[in-house]
């Protein structure tokens, strides 16, 4: 990209990322712009933000509230777009540099597909993109030379922790997680957790779904899928380790036995400020790290057995293909469902492994074969779900 102020459109906007998204964006002062947001169905907070910021264009996918936005932003400059399709179209303007990808769920991969194929520097805050669709915008980014950067805070880590050495000499990658609220809880009282529970994270603050993965450990699932295309790595090539102090990020071992390591404090503002300035850095607005101040870093091996979640990762990592869709449909469905109260906790991965378990894996499917397999996965969550004959695998 050339020295001028680079453009920057934030998909999701108003949840947790697009927040931070635009704080970092403020904080790094001429050299970044935003220009352009969504929003599904905050149309006053999204209303604020183009208000705030002067943005171009805004795109409200939820129909419903199109009145009153329209309303909201009348006299202004801002030009409002409504509906999923102009997601897309907003992610591959030729006004923008950047595309910030902070939608929840599988309806963010048209748009990183489209902003992909626009030869845009796509900063993914959106696993599922990766999860459901990474066969396709891996390749899709090499073809029309779009850089693809993770927002996330591990990936975000494992990128830094690669620059000590070629790829061809990284031995293995260690994902580390939280654990959850519930890492030391047996099967039997995972059984019995509520939805209360699930929603009270020991160290992040995120929106409800994200909140429940990360105690399913799903989350973790996902960023095994995940790192797989980004890095291009084999599944036997990743591992996951609890580190309850959430102070490494990740880490990178290379073949003559070095370990590299990310630290810094649990701030979502720097790895969202690196996706943006990568390759340089910049000084910016996240917390700093006191090393004086830590009493010890511990790890440990999560148990598959009481988070069955991890080992469908590793599944769908090793058998790529259609297997992605679904499993983060089923998932998606499921958790849906736990918060419903219409299935236990421990059934959302029961519910996952069934899907996955009865799916027709197709090895190279396209957009809409994907779509079909997300629409697949959500259905028979559904029509299980209804039977009430959730069955443990």
């Amino acid at each position: 990209m050339s020295e001028r102020k680079k453009r920057v459109a934030v998909l999701g906007s108003t949840g947790s990322i697009g927040r931070n998204s635009l704080a970092v964006i403020e904080s790094l002062g001429e050299e970044f712009e935003v220009v352009s947001a969504s929003a599904h169905a905050r149309w006053r907070e999204l209303a604020e933000q183009a208000r705030r910021y002067g943005l171009r264009q805004v795109v409200l996918t939820d129909g419903a509230q199109a009145g009153e936005l329209r309303a909201a932003l009348a006299g202004t400059r801002t030009q409002v777009r409504i509906g999923p399709e102009a997601l897309g179209e907003l992610a591959a303007d030729e006004q923008t540099d950047i595309v910030i990808v902070a939608v929840v769920g599988a309806a963010g991969l048209p748009a990183v597909l489209a902003a992909t194929r626009a030869g845009k520097r796509v900063c993914i805050a959106n696993k599922e993109s990766l999860v459901v669709g990474g066969c396709l915008v891996m390749p899709l980014a090499r073809r029309h030379g779009a850089t693809v950067l993770p927002v996330d805070s591990e990936h975000s880590a494992i990128l830094q922790a690669l620059h000590a050495g070629g790829r061809e000499e990284v031995e293995r990658v260690i994902i580390t997680c939280s654990g959850g609220p519930f890492r030391e809880k047996s099967a039997a009282e995972l059984a019995r957790v509520s939805l209360a529970d699930a929603l009270n994270h020991p160290t992040w603050r995120m929106g409800p779904k994200i909140t429940i993965d990360s105690a399913t450990m799903m989350n973790k699932a996902l960023e095994i899928i995940e790192a797989r295309w980004l890095f291009d790595l084999e599944a036997e090539q990743i591992e996951v380790l609890i580190h309850p102090e959430s102070i490494i990020h990740s880490l990178v071992e290379f073949r003559d036995g070095s370990v590299m390591a990310q630290l810094s404090a649990p701030d979502m503002r720097l790895p969202i400020q690196y996706a943006l300035t990568y390759p340089r850095r910049r000084r910016g607005g996240a917390r700093r790290l006191r090393l004086e101040q830590l009493e010890r870093l511990t790890f440990y091996r999560p148990d598959e057995g009481r988070f069955p979640a991890l080992r469908l990762g590793f599944e769908v990592a090793r058998q790529g293909g259609t297997t992605g869709a679904v499993l983060n449909a089923a998932n998606e469905a499921a958790v849906e469902a736990f918060r419903g109260g219409q299935i236990a906790f421990t059934q959302i991965a029961e519910l996952a492994e069934h899907c996955l378990q009865r799916h027709q894996r197709m090895g190279q499917p396209d957009l809409e074969q994907l779509l079909a397999a997300d629409r697949w996965a959500r259905a028979e969550v559904e029509r299980v779900v209804q039977e009430a004959s959730v069955r443990p695998a």
